[in-house]
């Protein structure tokens, strides 16, 4: 049985212009590290899920929420709990 938004997962590079948007400079190739179940991966490689409340970043190994982005009133919101590292 396929989850809600399994049909429609993206990879990282999805959100190579609302990272760079963010952080000023190319996010996709750093380097992240799943505060849930220690898997490193770059930024490319994790699982990104957008619907018109958000945009929601996951680990591919265990499926944990790495990153969370929604925009609220013209502010872009961001939580980047789930990262255990980001470099």
């Amino acid at each position: 049985m396929l989850g809600p938004l399994e049909g429609s997962v993206l990879d990282g590079n999805a959100i190579g212009g609302l990272l760079m948007s963010l952080f000023g400079t190319d996010m996709t190739a750093a380097t992240g590290s799943c505060g849930f179940c220690g898997t490193v991966a770059q930024v490319a490689e994790l699982a990104v899920y957008r619907s018109d409340l958000g945009t929601v970043v996951r680990c591919r190994t265990c499926d944990g929420v790495l990153m969370v982005f929604v925009e609220v009133r013209g502010v872009t919101c961001v939580d980047l709990e789930g990262l255990a590292s980001l470099s």
